[in-house]
């Protein structure tokens, strides 16, 4: 799908406070990429998006800027601006946050939702009952961003946001593992199991061994592939 006809086809907020600053554009164009919307390495063009979000090149621009600040967004010198294609030091960057955050919103967190996470390891368990690996990999970001939804604190959030977005990024190059997600179904459903027996702290060192876990197998995978790309 084109990319103007993309963002039109998609809800965007058009009554937000700061609707069509460089801000609000950063907002929606994070979202997209965190929704899986927008793929590593696809070329944003500028008049299209402008048009699609009804915002000047300049307010466009200057979500370009935001966004390739927090390594979602690239610029290539003579081709433009491009979704960016994390490397194993932005998976190590990105799981060193994660490791930070996530289980001690699980730990301490005030607004733990464990009715929440369960509703999703539910949707998680009937995607991978049918297979479908997108909608498994969207259950696990949502359980994610649940988890840190916890802390009750909106630039906490604000940042998983973006660090989710890079998370979507990297999930693409899992790509060619199918069976990379299916997995942490289950491991989101024996925390859930942990928090709903009040187990917060056990639950809280479960989680940092699965992100260890998970972060080894990306790694790893990406190591493969730049090997078999010569790189």
């Amino acid at each position: 799908m084109p990319m103007n006809e993309l963002l039109r086809a998609l809800p965007l907020d058009e009554e937000a406070t700061h609707a069509h600053t460089g801000a609000w554009v950063a907002s929606v164009l994070r979202t997209r990429i965190a929704e899986g919307r927008l793929r590593p390495g696809s070329k944003l063009s500028e008049q299209a998006l402008a048009q699609a979000l009804g915002v000047s090149r300049n307010t466009l621009r200057e979500a370009f800027t935001v966004l390739g600040n927090e390594l979602i967004l690239t610029r290539i010198p003579n081709r433009g601006v491009f979704v960016a294609s994390p490397g194993m030091d932005d998976v190590r960057e990105i799981y060193a946050v994660r490791r930070m955050i996530e289980p001690a919103a699980l730990q301490w967190g005030p607004e733990l939702n464990v009715p929440g996470l369960e509703r999703i390891v539910k949707r998680a368990r009937a995607a991978l009952a049918s297979g479908k690996i997108e909608a498994m990999a969207d259950a696990n970001q949502r359980f994610h961003e649940e988890v840190v939804r916890a802390s009750s604190s909106a630039q906490l959030q604000e940042l998983m946001t973006r660090v989710l977005a890079q998370m979507r990024l990297v999930f693409h190059a899992m790509s060619d593992a199918p069976d990379f997600h299916s997995h942490y179904v289950e491991l989101n459903a024996s925390l859930v199991d942990l928090l709903r027996a009040g187990e917060r702290d056990q639950a809280a060192q479960a989680l940092r061994g699965y992100l260890d876990t998970a972060e080894t197998e990306l790694l790893a995978h990406l190591k493969d592939r730049m090997a078999a790309d010569g790189n």
